[in-house]
């Protein structure tokens, strides 16, 4: 790129031919590198990391859409800005791939052991791992690339070993043998915050159990009836007066004739159903605290594959749901069987493969929440952390202050390996940094390590210190941490946000960052969740081929709100590419027009024309409004600003204007019109650079600037120089005559190439001076053949009137129109609106037609409806004041 170009930019806006090279242009001037030497102020974001499974979907694109805003602003206001930039290994979801990738070729992972199976892993990743980096650098995140990280490499590693051991011996992190979510498909636990949950129809199967003694029976209730073969008791509350009889006595397990107590326990809610719970610890969490306390020994009856194992006797071998079939059958046939009725309850799935989870007694490692809890609980009750909106705070409390021990192990073999090693001949555990080589107890070589790998999760909620080099004492991380703001969306607030922030208040001893800026989800038009079943996803690659990556960045950020969901609509994205062009071509216009101005030529001492200070009092005006809003994360409101400023202020309003001055012969006037034109467009790129970096670049490389390139340029700041309140206020009441006396041209279908005779009548001797002033943009704009400006003004019979911000304008209608020919004209569009509103009116009042139509068909109708009678009442009220003429 070259500089001082303006008359060679080419006469079209096309994406394609800029965004490649600009981003190239970025790259090679290392403007996105932080310098840990600087003595800068940093401000620093790390990314969520993507995983090197994902591709970008619209929900990526909006999050670092906002990420990339924000780290370019700060970027331009002198911080040292670092956006880090890293992925995630994604456990269980990278596995599934290269296990499929294997499953094509007829084998399984244990076919090829695990050794071979991690190379494959590892050959997978490097080679489909870029992809979603590559997309990211094809929106224009301005990511510090060099520092690019991975949860698996070799820093990560390290620094996940050392939050284990920590962990472990401080006594955060134990091995217990608990009931665990259990996925029979990916064959691993899951944490609960990975399980999802939703409402199914099922069933509630009543059985009945035989008391010993042949007194009777107690029935009780369950979903999931295959699992009674692990029954151990029945609980019944110790007040309940049914069954005070029977505890203690012993019951008769169906289809397993095994002996199972009837125990009392407070757990029990009496009211609820028959009063009496069947206790299977090895298969409901719930039950294995109730066994805990009674000191019952679980019984599974279920592998890891979600069938049935050697302890359910004749069902062994079936899956659970076979099993449930045929368990309900002999039910039937031995009379054991009360009832079977509908029951919709909620079902816990994967997250990742979606297969129906089943609670499971297993050996599995854990993190002790408790401790780690409360203080992460406090740094947000006093303000440290800050979620944005505050709403979400109340959310991540009840999380925090109801969560459980987080179970870390996972049965993959794509992860973190968990460092234990247990020794054969003692069966001592050895939790270690490095790998061990002799037992430290009884100094045997026989060491295994722990074959489970860690949840995904554990090396994510170190990210925003790990990746800055911990454990060891890094410049970057002395620098950079903590970090100043995480963008994220709201369904992750549990699995990502809470974790870090007590990692970083247990391992770092300082928050991890300080707002937490929640993003809603981007929905289809007709506000329905995106997904691969609906068929409704957008392709952000599709929308930038289409319409270019500043202009999807601009609908994404104008149209989201902290917090909020989102509707993406095309004609919204057509909208924001109509304003690069919009930019593109008043950009043209004020180049063909410098001549030979130089940066250094541009001036703003000369003496400033009436709308020279109005632009740049509403320029200043607008910077003081951007930067606010900014700071609030309120990216929508502060690009809409912005967008009013170029589309009406600047473009609509002020080069229209300038076109006078720079069509006159005051050759002074022309310097200081051409200064302000160079001058605010230059402030304008420099706004609306951290929203559409691609196109601003482009333009400013090729208008009269200081400086390399725009994305380091100084970023605008409020100037007190430039507040013109008076002739702003001027200005407004010139332009709102103007507006008036177009409103009515268009109204009396008045051509602007035809000329009119325009009377101003003012309300006072101050509005006359206004108006005097300002004669020279009243005749520009309206086209007049005449104006006549005076306070006696002598109103004519036949005119066109308006009551303006600083008195009254009249066009006499004589000469101008045939009076009879306009209102025939206009009688007959009547008409034809009137048609429209009947038909439309009948429409919605077809009751078939209005309980058959999709909600958004409808909402377009009454919409088209309301549309027609706001200009059926318009044109009715012009008739009638044409007909007072």
């Amino acid at each position: 790129m070259q500089e001082n170009l303006y008359s060679q930019i080419p006469t079209k806006y096309n994406p394609k031919e800029i965004e490649e090279k600009t981003y190239q242009f970025w790259l090679d001037g290392k403007y996105f590198e932080a310098n840990n030497e600087s003595d800068k102020e940093p401000f620093t974001i790390v990314i969520p990391p993507p995983n090197v499974t994902a591709n970008l979907h619209i929900g990526h694109a909006l999050n670092n859409t906002l990420q990339d805003i924000l780290i370019r602003w700060k970027r331009m206001q002198g911080y040292d800005a670092l956006w880090l930039p890293g992925t995630d290994h994604a456990g269980i979801a990278t596995q599934n791939r290269v296990e499929n990738m294997l499953s094509q070729e007829g084998k399984s992972r244990y076919d090829v052991g695990r050794e071979a199976f991690l190379e494959k892993t590892w050959e997978w990743k490097n080679k489909y791992g870029d992809i979603i980096i590559n997309q990211l650098k094809k929106m224009g995140c301005s990511c510090d690339w060099s520092r690019e990280r991975f949860t698996m490499d070799e820093g990560c590693s390290k620094a996940v070993r050392e939050v284990f051991v920590r962990l472990y011996e401080k006594g955060l992190l134990y091995r217990g043998n608990y009931i665990v979510n259990w996925c029979p498909r990916c064959e691993t636990t899951l944490s609960d915050i990975e399980v999802e949950h939703e409402d199914k129809q099922g069933s509630l199967t009543h059985i009945r159990y035989p008391v010993e003694d042949g007194s009777g029976f107690i029935t009780v209730a369950t979903t999931r009836p295959e699992t009674m073969l692990g029954d151990v008791a029945v609980a019944v509350h110790p007040e309940d007066d049914r069954y005070k009889h029977l505890i203690g006595k012993n019951l008769i397990l169906p289809l397993v004739d095994r002996k199972i107590p009837v125990i009392a326990d407070e757990y029990v809610d009496k009211e609820f159903g028959s009063g009496a719970v069947k206790i299977t610890p090895a298969h409901d969490p719930n039950d294995f605290e109730i066994g805990v306390r009674h000191k019952l020994t679980p019984i599974t009856v279920m592998d890891e594959q979600g069938k049935m194992n050697h302890h359910a006797g004749k069902f062994s071998g079936l899956d659970r749901y076979d099993a449930r079939k045929q368990v309900i059958a002999e039910l039937k046939s031995l009379d054991l069987l009360d009832k079977v009725e509908d029951h919709n309850h909620a079902v816990g799935h994967c997250y990742r493969c979606s297969t129906v989870i089943e609670p499971y007694l297993s050996d599995q490692w854990f993190v002790k929440m408790q401790p780690l809890a409360e203080p992460a609980i406090d740094v947000v009750k006093n303000g440290d952390v800050r979620f944005v909106p505050e709403r979400f705070t109340k959310i991540y409390l009840h999380w925090m202050e109801n969560t459980r021990d987080w179970c870390v192990s996972r049965q993959l073999w794509w992860g973190h390996r968990i460092p234990a090693w247990y020794c054969q001949d003692c069966g001592e555990v050895i939790v270690s940094k490095e790998t061990p080589t002799t037992c430290p107890k009884c100094s045997s070589f026989k060491l295994n390590q722990d074959e489970d790998v860690l949840d995904t999760w554990f090396s994510s909620a170190l990210w925003p210190f790990s990746t800055l080099g911990w454990p060891d004492q890094t410049e970057d991380l002395k620098k950079y941490y903590p970090t100043d703001v995480l963008i994220t969306g709201y369904d992750i607030i549990y699995f990502w946000v809470a974790r870090m922030i007590f990692s970083g208040l247990e391992f770092m001893e300082q928050k991890p960052f300080s707002d937490v800026v929640i993003t809603g989800l981007v929905r289809d038009a007709e506000g329905r969740k995106m997904s691969k079943s609906l068929g409704n996803g957008v392709d952000p690659l599709e929308v930038i081929e289409n319409y270019g990556a500043d202009a999807m960045r601009f609908m994404l950020a104008t149209g989201t709100a902290p917090g909020n969901d989102q509707r993406f609509h095309w004609d919204k994205v057509e909208s924001a590419r109509n304003f690069a062009n919009k930019m593109w071509n008043a950009s043209r216009f004020v180049m063909m027009n410098l001549g030979d101005l130089t940066y250094e030529q541009v001036s703003l001492e000369g003496p400033l024309s009436t709308s020279d200070q109005w632009i740049l009092h509403r320029l200043n005006e607008t910077v003081e409004d951007f930067n606010r809003l900014l700071g609030k994360y309120e990216f929508g409101e502060a690009g809409r600003v912005l967008y009013d400023f170029i589309w009406s202020d600047y473009c609509d309003w002020y080069i229209e204007l300038a076109k006078l001055t720079l069509n006159g012969e005051d050759v002074a006037a022309k310097h200081t019109t051409k200064s302000v034109l160079c001058y605010v467009l230059d402030q304008i790129l420099k706004l609306l650079h951290p929203y559409m970096p691609y196109i601003t670049e482009e333009i400013w490389q090729h208008i009269p600037h200081q400086g390399k390139a725009l994305v380091v340029a100084p970023f605008p700041e409020f100037k007190q120089e430039l507040v013109f309140k008076q002739g702003a206020e001027e200005m407004a009441i010139l332009m709102d005559t103007i507006r008036n006396v177009r409103n009515i041209r268009a109204e009396m279908n008045v051509p602007f190439s035809r000329k009119i005779t325009l009377l101003l009548k003012p309300n006072s001797a101050s509005y006359l001076q206004v108006f005097e002033t300002g004669k020279g943009y009243i005749q520009g704009l309206c086209n007049t053949e005449s104006l006549t400006i005076r306070q006696d003004i002598e109103v004519p019979e036949k005119a066109m009137t308006a009551v303006t911000s600083g008195g009254q304008v009249f066009i006499p209608l004589e000469g101008l129109i045939d009076t009879s020919k306009e209102i025939a004209r206009l009688e007959k569009e009547m008409e034809k609106l009137q048609f429209e509103v009947d038909r439309l009116q009948k429409k919605l009042g077809n009751e078939q037609f209005v309980a058959k139509a999709p909600a958004h068909v409808l909402e377009q109708e009454k919409e088209k409806e309301q549309d027609y009678k706001m200009k059926l009442q318009t044109v009715e009220e012009r008739i009638a004041e044409l007909k007072k003429q």
